[in-house]
């Protein structure tokens, strides 16, 4: 292969040469020499979205269900804007994605040209590393650096910008080198810290691990040695929303989700433990509520590859850098040279208390009435899905934390949401990008009908590609949390929670071309959830629910883990205007 070609050649080329296989996109005049680069080629099957901020969200569908990098492909100025929001998301969940954008031609940078727009000032903030490629002979350096920056240390989302004229002009293709990066991310732990916490571990009375996606960033490696970590100490572990998967559903030691709407077991044993070991998470103030009140009296150990994660939110009294994979491998080592001891007696009784919490069942409920439950929709759903090779998206708002609450996953990279952000609109193109990694899987996107309808058209890139996603859609009526938050913090005044002019989802789906399917009566819903998994196209499912539900457990703004909303009614506690119970 000759070394000397146009810039869009090279584009395509560094693509090629890093492993990509799937490109999602929209065209656009900044762009047309890199996609007729595209056409005259076949290693790389590109994705034709409808919206650019669908390309973004499916390249991190991608990347959070495969472990490799997504890549998106955008045109200048408001291609690349569309584009922020998926950035935005992507770097507050440290998700691995390329983005290339096109840009003006150099010699009208600055001229408020014609879709001309400061990509790279633009995205600066929302980007773990943005380039502005002037020369054509540095564009094959800087996409293979794009590709490692993203994957390396915390992953997270990168951008090219490439003007027109760079695309057109012929330079020189470098390959990839190994290692040729100035940006290499301690993975090795201080092995003094990595001492000090096994030797925490084998005095902690009250201990537990405080898992996030962190872990599953580093792999499945990770994810196994936290396995055996657990086992072999028999502490609890509770998870964050993003760490779902790493450790299994079904475990012994599970203890559910925790934070504001996490479990009333996992969220007192946070607020009670004596030793807190964070693996992998940020310390998120969803998780945290009111710094002050957040676990009083532990000793807290943080193990996170970002630096400065550590010591941002909360003080923390064992820092560890480094890779969860590496540091949980040499914490094993250590701890077993050590003896393998732990305070069986203290952890014994510790698991007592646990279990006291747990009999508290904060997530039973009662399907009763003619309407839908959600929590009997998600009961369901789990019940009927759980023994496919599944993978589940969400759009953002209550469904999603009943997905979270009542979906259990057993293994990493089989739940994509939007954490940080909280991006509505993101769970529908985001499975497109999970069906395009594994056409052969059940992927189910659980959804809000406000959620959804931000970026509903994507349902014709499902059609083009004949991706079999599943859109199941808790339908209330209500912009879900919105109204449980004014319900709850703002007198019952439901300013514009709600909408009046919702389309026929099943007439929506026919006319994109997908099967629309209706429920509204719990004793059909096995039957409807059926008939969705055993279509073999993309199915619009309306799961008609009852319209003011409310999502609990739920930390009250401003309250510490140990004070927590709760619908069951079996608690003992003080029953709130709200029909739940205050504990």
């Amino acid at each position: 292969m000759s070394n000397s070609m146009t810039g869009a050649k090279m584009v395509v080329q560094a693509l090629i040469d890093q492993g990509v296989d799937t490109v999602f996109g929209y065209p656009g005049g900044a762009v047309l020499p890199i996609y007729d680069e595209i056409f005259q080629q076949n290693h790389i099957q590109h994705v034709l979205v409808r919206h650019e901020q669908g390309a973004v969200h499916a390249a991190e569908g991608y990347a959070r269900s495969t472990g490799k990098p997504g890549v998106a492909l955008v045109t200048s100025g408001p291609g690349a804007t569309n584009a922020v929001t998926g950035l935005t998301d992507a770097l507050m969940d440290s998700i691995p994605i390329i983005v290339l954008t096109g840009q003006v031609p150099t010699f009208m940078i600055g001229s408020d040209a014609f879709q001309e727009a400061d990509t790279v000032g633009i995205t600066r903030p929302c980007t773990k590393h943005n380039w502005l490629v002037k020369d054509t002979d540095a564009l094959s350096k800087t996409l293979h650096e794009a590709f490692h920056v993203a994957m390396s240390g915390r992953p997270g989302p990168v951008l090219v910008d490439i003007p027109k004229d760079v695309q057109f002009a012929t330079g020189t293709y470098q390959p990839a080198k190994p290692q040729a990066s100035h940006y290499q991310p301690q993975v090795k732990g201080d092995i003094e810290s990595i001492t000090e916490l096994a030797k925490a571990i084998e005095t902690a009375k009250r201990p537990i691990f405080y898992t996030g996606g962190g872990v599953i960033n580093s792999g499945p490696q990770a994810s196994q040695l936290l396995r055996e970590l657990v086992a072999a100490t028999g502490f609890p572990v509770t998870s964050t929303l993003m760490g779902l998967g790493a450790y299994p559903a079904s475990g012994e030691a599970w203890l559910g989700m925790l934070g504001m709407h996490g479990l009333y077991e996992a969220n007192m044993s946070m607020h009670d433990c004596d030793l807190m070991i964070n693996i992998g998470a940020r310390f998120d103030d969803r998780i945290t509520g009111t710094v002050e009140h957040f676990s009083p009296n532990s000793k807290k150990a943080h193990i996170d590859i970002d630096a400065s994660s550590i010591n941002k939110v909360i003080r923390v009294d064992i820092p560890i850098v480094g890779d969860v994979a590496h540091v949980l491998e040499d914490l094993l080592k250590v701890w077993k040279s050590r003896g393998r001891k732990t305070d069986a007696e203290g952890v014994a009784k510790w698991w007592k208390q646990i279990n006291e919490w747990r009999a508290v069942d904060c997530l039973a409920f009662k399907q009763t009435g003619p309407n839908i439950r959600p929590q009997h929709a998600m009961a369901r759903l789990e019940a009927l899905t759980k023994g496919h090779d599944r993978y589940i998206c969400t759009e953002v708002g209550q469904h999603q934390m009943w997905a979270a609450q009542y979906l259990g996953f057993e293994d990493p990279n089989r739940w994509m949401t939007s954490g940080g952000l909280g991006t509505m609109g993101y769970g529908h193109p985001a499975s497109i990008g999970v069906q395009m990694a594994h056409r052969d899987a059940l992927v189910i996107n659980v959804a809000g009908e406000a959620s959804w309808l931000m970026n509903m058209q994507e349902l014709g890139t499902a059609i083009q590609y004949r991706l079999p996603v599943k859109q199941f859609i808790l339908n209330n009526e209500r912009l879900g949390m919105v109204r449980q938050w004014q319900e709850l913090l703002h007198g019952e005044r439901y300013s514009q929670s709600w909408s009046e002019a919702l389309p026929d989802f099943v007439k929506l789906a026919e006319a994109f071309g997908a099967k629309g399917i209706q429920c509204s009566d719990p004793a059909d819903l096995d039957d409807a959830i059926m008939e969705m998994i055993n279509h073999d196209g993309p199915v619009v499912f309306d799961c008609l629910v009852e319209k003011h539900e409310n999502c609990f457990p739920m930390i009250p703004s401003g309250k510490p883990h140990n004070e927590m909303l709760l619908a069951n009614a079996k608690t003992q506690g003080a029953i709130t205007g709200t029909g739940a119970v205050l504990v």
